[in-house]
């Protein structure tokens, strides 16, 4: 029997069931793989008699992927019924197979995730290859979801509750290796052609024995590791399970909520009724909102900047052999351990030895970390340290194919520092500016060659960040965006392109965050109100305490440079009202930020910080009219806003780049899937809406264009 998705054979008394979805490089639980496991397991119920077992294989490189994830995105609310149904099916016939009488072997010959992971918990006896590259686990609560094709009940039930909740709560992959050693996987073997004889040998060894027919929760004898919510011992840790977990959430991510209640409620009561109620929790999810949001961007959108899909096609594969920084300050050091740590050949160049030596000390000082954590061997620390090169000469850099100036953001110096060093690139070379708001075609007129000149507009902490901003400037050509997109995934991290503006796409939008939360104050809303209602929203820190990071006084740096561009143009800037706030708070109460002391905050010595009190006295007005839903509306609209203008100018030119570049760069909130994601997630008309009417209280900083809202309606999504 051959179906689209899956084959069937049966050969002396065993059926071996082959999952191998047609025109498809994975396995995935597709509309069409449900109808054609319903076929097979009507098949398998024919030839029970002459069975004594069931393997279950893969044709593919892997061994199943998983759920369809487009089909959850064609979902609504309305759908909740229908997709419960379909869940409850899938189990229906996994369960039948689970209790055929005869053993069910899984071989699993590659990685196997989410659905493909409770497709392998259909074998009474698991048998993976031992390739240190396969990954086995559910990573559905990453994505908005939870397992609902039978892992969350059946992971509880192998491992006990405290021992399942790594794997379910916080989506913990494992190799084979540990599959083993934890008891989810029975054998392992060292190559694919081993699994077929090692399940036939165990169906053959399983006759006459009714125990290798069964899973263990169908045992008479059966007890739940480590015992039941009502033991005293759990009890007293699942009484708190859900405050804590809504302290982490702040009550924006379901998935992880509802994952507990199914583990929990599903361990009080007997196997088929748990199975219903992980249905019943996992189609909520499906059909909710938050969930389209995630899988949108970090399924989707994830891979489409893995996959490429912003990097100019047709040039070659660039791999990035010795590059250069200028200057070892914060950002240079971190781009050094970033480059050292992936065996880049590193030069880190200051203005003196000294300084050099410094910044690569930062490195040293992150290798001594992993060492002590046992993270990284004393041998291969030294070897990353060796790798940079810190000097004061600008011949050390000679032979460069890359080089990356990190100084200081003055227009001047930045075009002194490209032009001492463009000397020494490699023949082909092209060089890179790290500068988070100047555009690049003003900088690259310092250059010899403006076609071989990008912004790789890296974020602090280098080494926690992830994402890396590619800006092409006017003249910068396809190979060097290529090239410069092969560098950022060779350091590991995620980039994103964007086309020139001022501030770019990250630190633009990131500014409208920070200006409208220093906005609210000078209106005279609380600063803790503005600061709380960030979090609740979902940003990880508030605006004003992300000011005093990253200083006051560079906000007023980059609004005087503005001005004086602006001016150069014959054009006069109007500052925006937070804009204003800040200045006044760097030049008149001399509080420029966390660096120099303080600013909205205060910084004790070996204390926590506090809000400066000074703040009522210049700026809080007793009476202020205010509400929580509408500050974390106008923090929440005015990036997506701003975004939105990104798209339409062409700073922006796709969703995935927005959305990405939002979370990993600015820290939108993940439930949100990206700003843009935000947008479409709602209703482009409802959030249109809304637009109008915090534009109207709250000023133009709201105002979508026609040609804004035009583009908004082009690229909208869909599956």
């Amino acid at each position: 029997m051959i179906t689209h998705t899956i084959r069937y054979e049966l050969q002396d008394g065993v059926a071996v069931i082959t999952f191998d979805e047609q025109g498809s490089p994975v396995n995935t639980m597709s509309l069409q793989w449900q109808d054609d496991l319903a076929a097979v397991t009507a098949q398998v119920l024919t030839d029970k008699a002459q069975l004594r077992g069931v393997v279950l294989a893969s044709a593919k490189k892997t061994f199943f992927a998983g759920a369809d994830l487009k089909g959850v995105m064609r979902s609504s609310a309305d759908d909740a019924p229908r997709v419960f149904a379909e869940i409850e099916r899938i189990k229906q016939h996994f369960r039948a197979l689970e209790t055929l009488g005869v053993p069910v072997v899984s071989c699993l010959n590659g990685t196997a995730l989410g659905g493909g992971w409770e497709v392998a918990l259909v074998g009474h006896h698991r048998i993976a290859v031992d390739n240190p590259k396969t990954q086995f686990g559910l990573p559905e609560i990453t994505l908005g979801l939870i397992p609902g094709g039978g892992g969350i009940t059946k992971m509880t039930r192998l491992l006990g509750l405290k021992g399942a909740q790594p794997y379910v709560m916080e989506s913990r992959l494992f190799g084979p290796q540990e599959a083993f050693k934890i008891g989810v996987v029975h054998e392992l073997v060292a190559t694919d052609a081993e699994l077929m004889p090692r399940a036939l040998a165990h169906i053959a060894a399983a006759q006459g024995k009714p125990e290798a027919a069964q899973h263990v929760w169908d045992r008479k004898d059966y007890k739940m590791p480590g015992g039941t919510p009502s033991n005293p011992a759990l009890w007293g840790m699942l009484s708190v399970a859900p405050a804590m977990l809504k302290q982490k959430t702040r009550g924006l991510y379901p998935a992880p909520e509802a994952a507990l209640a199914a583990m929990v409620e599903g361990a009080q009561v007997d196997f088929d009724t748990a199975m219903r109620v992980e249905s019943r929790y996992l189609a909520g999810l499906m059909t909710g909102r938050v969930a389209r949001n995630m899988i949108n961007t970090f399924f989707f959108n994830m891979n489409a900047i893995k996959g490429g899909t912003s990097r100019p096609a047709g040039v070659p594969r660039y791999q990035p052999h010795k590059v250069g920084l200028l200057g070892a300050g914060m950002m240079g050091s971190g781009i050094a351990w970033a480059q050292a740590s992936k065996g880049i050949a590193t030069v880190l160049k200051d203005v003196s030895q000294a300084n050099a030596d410094k910044g690569k000390a930062y490195s040293a000082k992150l290798v001594a970390k992993r060492v002590d954590k046992g993270q990284l061997s004393a041998d291969k620390g030294q070897a990353l340290l060796d790798r940079i090169t810190p000097t004061e000469r600008y011949e050390d850099l000679a032979g460069c194919d890359l080089i990356i100036e990190a100084v200081f953001e003055s227009r001047g110096l930045k075009a002194e520092v490209t032009r001492a060093a463009e000397a020494q690139l490699a023949a082909g070379g092209f060089f890179a500016s790290n500068t988070s708001t100047l555009p690049i075609t003003g900088l690259a007129q310092a250059s010899r060659d403006a076609a071989k000149f990008v912004g790789i507009h890296f974020f602090s902490p280098v080494d926690r960040m992830l994402l890396v901003e590619i800006i092409r400037g006017k003249e910068t050509d396809d190979e060097t965006i290529a090239r410069a997109y092969d560098y950022v995934q060779a350091l590991g991290k995620l980039p994103i392109v964007v086309n020139d503006s001022r501030g770019f796409y990250t630190s633009r939008t990131f500014g409208t965050f920070v200006m409208e939360g220093a906005a609210m104050l000078g209106e005279g809303i609380a600063a803790p109100v503005i600061e709380n209602a960030a979090m609740q929203a979902g940003m990880p820190v508030g605006p004003l305490a992300v000011l005093d990071e990253t200083a006051l006084s560079l906000s007023v740096h980059v609004l005087d440079q503005t001005r004086a561009d602006f001016a150069a143009e014959g054009k006069a800037y109007a500052a925006t009202p937070g804009e204003l706030l800040v200045e006044r708070m760097v030049k008149e109460l001399n509080r420029p930020g966390r660096a120099a002391g303080g600013g909205f905050y205060d910084y004790p010595a070996g204390g926590k910080k506090q809000l400066w009190p000074e703040l009522k006295t210049h700026f809080e007005k007793p009476g202020t009219a205010w509400d929580v839903q509408t500050i974390k509306d106008r923090l929440l609209y005015r990036q997506a806003v701003e975004t939105a203008r990104c798209l339409a100018e062409g700073v922006l030119t796709s969703v995935h780049d927005g959305n990405i570049g939002s979370i990993f760069g600015i820290g939108f909130p993940a439930w949100t899937g990206g700003a843009l994601q935000f947008i479409y997630g709602m209703g482009i008309d409802a959030f249109e809406a809304r637009c109008a009417e915090l534009a109207a209280d709250h000023g133009p900083g709201f105002v979508l264009s026609e040609a804004v809202q035009s583009a908004l309606r082009q690229h909208q999504p869909q599956y």
